[in-house]
């Protein structure tokens, strides 16, 4: 019985890291909402640097 706890204990890790995912993404989207209803414009450049700050970077060839 221990192999099959062997086998689904990554699964169970990565679905949770998977849904965690999820929900972040989410938040950042309702904060969206509300960054863009904002009538400041010093909060949207500060939106856009974190959105640039968090957004993934493509592997550089060597």
């Amino acid at each position: 019985m221990g192999w099959l706890q062997s086998l689904l204990s990554p699964l169970k890790k990565l679905w949770f890291r998977l849904n965690s995912n999820q929900n972040k993404r989410r938040g950042i989207y309702i904060l969206y909402e509300d960054v863009k209803s904002c009538q400041y414009e010093d909060v949207h450049v500060l939106w856009s640097i974190l959105v640039e700050s968090h957004s993934p970077s493509l592997p550089s060839k060597k």
